[in-house]
């Protein structure tokens, strides 16, 4: 495996023209569905176990998210799930990401649905012009190490590009909004990479005690609500 260094360089060093090209011939037009922003066997899907939406944000985009709307830190993010146990208490532990904030039926905070003529619903982010670079990019992805693959295993890719689980995929896209895409999506790629070598170089392990959780980010060891440890 290469050095998450090694992968920084490879992602900094991508095409934006080569990655639209790939989008283009894939496809891809959002329909509004939004399945990439609520849970899976939530509340609307006939009751089960929710699992939650879960995107991943950077502390920046928190703080944007927040500046947005006036929100509470936790109305915006919570400690990423993956690598949190259980206890008497919720979850406690350790965990190095943060994930974007969701409602009692697991989907996004900022997600809302309208219902139309013919009882389909209609998504809408209340948050449209700050969402996170992980919802501007999806159902995209790029095949280097140390970057995220959002919502499982890819269904079709071109070149470096994978491309997940989403209806829109295989509509025609103009080349305009391709290269808009394809330019947040190196982004993503080369901060998701920044963050994770940050992450790296400044983690001491914090030995959190029963019922505690830390989230370590880039900018060191946090509570959940943001605040350093």
């Amino acid at each position: 495996m290469e050095s998450l260094e090694t992968e920084l360089e490879r992602a900094r060093a991508l095409s934006v023209t080569d990655i639209a090209t790939a989008i283009e011939s894939i496809g891809f037009e959002c329909t509004r569905c939004g399945a990439c922003c609520k849970a899976t066997d939530g509340c609307g899907d006939g009751g089960g176990d929710a699992e939650p939406h879960t995107a991943t944000v950077f502390p920046d985009e928190v703080r944007r998210l927040q500046a947005a709307g006036d929100y509470d830190f936790r109305d915006v993010a919570r400690p990423m799930p993956y690598g949190l146990s259980e206890g008497e208490g919720g979850p406690e532990g350790e965990t190095f990401e943060w994930a974007l904030q969701t409602d009692d039926c697991g989907d996004c905070n900022f997600y809302e649905e309208a219902a139309t003529g013919d009882g389909e619903g209609t998504g809408r982010c209340t948050v449209h012009d700050d969402r996170p670079l992980v919802c501007r990019t999806y159902p995209f992805s790029v095949a280097l190490g140390g970057t995220s693959q959002p919502m499982g295993e890819a269904v079709d890719r071109e070149g470096m590009v994978r491309a997940h689980e989403c209806e829109g995929l295989g509509r025609d896209i103009s080349r305009a909004d391709a290269e808009e895409l394809a330019a947040a999506l190196k982004e993503r790629a080369i901060r998701e990479l920044e963050e994770a070598i940050a992450v790296r170089d400044t983690y001491e392990p914090a030995d959190p005690g029963d019922g505690e959780v830390v989230v370590h980010d880039s900018e060191g060891a946090k509570r959940p609500d943001g605040t350093p440890l």
